[in-house]
């Protein structure tokens, strides 16, 4: 079957001319844009380009003269069709036919058959000086999108310097009435300034759960600006994996019960001797285990690994929940990237925790990656949600900040 690839912007003329020649036993393979079009003629190798000239991106005499530069494209034909354009310059470029529009669908086929069989218009003997014409204009036209992707590319480094200033001082500036708060709260949880009725200490205790939350919000922020500029500080000393995933798995087990949810771990006891920082290594793992927490379905189950590797260390974190779309799984290593960014989302935070998680194992010398769907098993169960894959390098590496 013969395949045609036809470059148009408008649905409803890719429509007409799918049915015409798909009636005519064609296969037809739409772009909807002149990049797109440049894109898929060098994978798919067509037999036909049927190019509207007025397409976006690249314009149909640009796509023209960009496949001619293409070794393996130089015999296919390509026939130029238009409403308002011109012959002469769609020939000189390289076209092998111009079609004006509206097409007559009576014999529209049978004109792209003669074409695939050979046919060609003769391009007139200006062909030289306009083409140099239109690559002349090509050449401004394309300097023009250079300087324009330069300008906003200047504006997006200005964009991220600022966007990380703001971070850093925003966290400082909320960071400074942390202090005398998580003081006064604790002293009066303590009775250290009087004592307290059950009322008050269980409005206390609300009180110091949301100061909590507060506080690690703020601590992430701080994290995030500090991976991105370089300036998060690592210490280097021995510690056990082990009990590193232990104390993250035991701040996230309240919540796991509470959500009527079971841990299944396996987190051997005194082998998992490593070099690092073992405080950036319970946030890491505390990150993964919240996200597994979020995305596990109700009433299940959320497994955790830790074990020894031929390069390293291991830890794994993964759940039965629904899993991660492949066209998503890339982006959600990006600080405050959500799978659900709206404000009526299920689950909560602002998006920074794998980030971290990712950022503080690449800074170590090591990696975080996903899969979903997984087939991990741990503890004797199968998680079919999405596993999570820390590794780790035996020694903190020298260059980490």
């Amino acid at each position: 079957m013969r395949r045609i690839l036809h470059i148009e912007d408008d649905p409803a003329n890719r429509l007409l001319v799918r049915k015409l020649l798909q009636n005519a036993g064609f296969e037809v393979i739409d772009a909807a844009d002149g990049l797109e079009g440049v894109r898929l003629a060098c994978s798919i190798k067509p037999d036909l380009v049927l190019v509207d000239l007025n397409v976006p991106g690249l314009d149909g005499f640009e796509v023209t003269l960009r496949l001619r530069g293409e070794p393996e494209l130089r015999g296919v034909p390509i026939v130029a069709i238009t409403a308002e354009g011109d012959r002469e310059t769609s020939l000189a470029v390289g076209c092998d036919g111009f079609l004006q529009k509206p097409i007559d669908a009576r014999v529209f086929a049978s004109v792209i058959q003669r074409y695939l069989g050979g046919a060609r218009e003769v391009p007139p003997a200006a062909q030289s000086a306009r083409l140099r014409e239109q690559s002349q204009r090509i050449v401004a036209h394309l300097e023009e999108k250079v300087a324009e992707l330069s300008r906003a590319n200047e504006q997006l480094v200005d964009l991220a310097a600022a966007r990380s200033a703001f971070y850093r001082n925003i966290s400082h500036e909320l960071a400074t009435p942390m202090t005398p708060i998580v003081g006064y709260v604790k002293l009066l949880a303590d009775e250290e300034l009087g004592p307290l009725n059950k009322a008050q200490q269980k409005a206390l205790r609300s009180v110091d759960e949301c100061v909590g939350r507060l506080r690690r919000l703020i601590d992430d922020l701080l994290d995030v600006t500090g991976l991105e500029t370089g300036r998060m500080h690592f210490d280097g000393a021995d510690y056990d994996l082990g009990e590193a995933v232990r104390r993250a798995l035991a701040q996230v087990t309240p919540a796991l019960h509470r959500a009527g949810m079971t841990s299944c771990d396996e987190v051997p006891q005194g082998e998992l001797t490593a070099h690092g920082d073992a405080d950036r290594i319970v946030r890491a793992t505390l990150h993964l285990l919240e996200n597994a927490l979020k995305f596990a379905s109700e009433g299940r189950f959320v497994g955790v690994r830790a074990r020894r590797t031929e390069s390293g260390f291991e830890v794994c974190v993964a759940d039965d929940g629904p899993g991660i779309p492949a066209e998503r799984a890339l982006r959600i290593f990006d600080p405050f990237y959500q799978v659900d960014g709206s404000m009526t989302r299920l689950h909560g935070g602002v998006g920074v925790g794998l980030a971290i998680a990712r950022r503080t194992a690449m800074a170590t010398g090591g990696e975080l990656r996903v899969v979903s769907p997984s087939l991990e098993t741990i503890g004797g169960r199968v998680f079919r949600g999405a596993a999570f894959i820390l590794t780790l390098p035996e020694r903190l590496r020298p260059e980490a900040p």
